[in-house]
């Protein structure tokens, strides 16, 4: 099957859901005048922003220095390896899906060697043997095959997305092998997760507000180039300019 008609099929599945969650996310707020072309919702999102931002220094960040204090260093790397060795398992899926099959194959045999014989994934041997990881989600997939990514929005709780990713939630969700496992498992791993990937980035977050003089923009920023390097392998094409909300277009 050629490309373009994958393309067309793809987008058939998305434009739908595309469409009304960007319909409910434009008539939340309005558009600021004068503001960045990919974040129409910026007044909205620094609201959903300034929410985490609270939540994260009461409870989260907190809670995620305790546990770095208190969990030894080969502990947290343990974690950190079973949690990617479960992405590693539908990185093989998206890998597929886009069509490259060295990075399939590379990320079904991570999974394979770490889950047999790196205790479920918490020794992370197939880095040790040389193989790539190449990690890839439905957003990814939706982007590759032409799916673009709509506005800058950001989720309570789960941070920065655009609209396409959102809509990929689900069915990354749904590739998720702990989606499989009963409520009160999935729920300890999700948090364990959460406060694992928050310690990892305590430094960073330090950082951050020390050097960014508007961390808002400057998360924004490095999250959409960091989605857009991904979906093009880190080749990504010039980024045609979009005029910003309340711009003339040229004449």
């Amino acid at each position: 099957m050629k490309k373009k008609n994958i393309v067309q099929g793809f987008n058939r599945i998305t434009r739908r859901l595309c469409a009304g969650a960007a319909v409910l996310l434009l008539t939340a707020c309005a558009a600021a005048p004068g503001g960045h072309p990919r974040d129409p919702l910026e007044s909205f999102n620094r609201g959903v922003y300034g929410f985490n931002d609270a939540l994260d220094r009461a409870v989260i960040k907190p809670v995620a220095t305790t546990y770095r204090d208190v969990m030894p260093s080969p502990v947290r790397t343990g974690v950190t390896n079973f949690f990617a060795n479960l992405q590693d398992a539908w990185s093989a899926v998206n890998n597929a899906l886009q069509l490259k099959g060295e990075a399939a194959g590379n990320s079904l045999v991570r999974f394979g060697v770490n889950s047999v014989f790196g205790l479920a994934g918490v020794l992370d041997l197939a880095t040790e043997m040389g193989i790539e990881r190449h990690t890839r989600d439905f957003g990814h997939t939706l982007g590759y095959w032409g799916v673009g990514p709509g506005p800058y929005l950001v989720l309570p709780l789960l941070g920065p997305s655009t609209v396409r990713d959102t809509v990929a939630l689900p069915v990354d969700d749904q590739g998720n092998p702990l989606s499989r496992a009963d409520v009160p498992s999935r729920n300890a791993a999700t948090a364990l997760k959460l406060v694992n990937t928050r310690a990892q980035l305590l430094q960073a977050s330090e950082m951050l507000g020390q050097v960014a003089l508007d961390p808002y923009t400057f998360t924004r920023d490095a999250y959409l180039q960091s989605r857009r390097n991904a979906v093009y392998d880190g080749n990504p094409p010039d980024e045609e300019v979009i005029p910003a909300p309340g711009d003339k277009a040229d004449q």
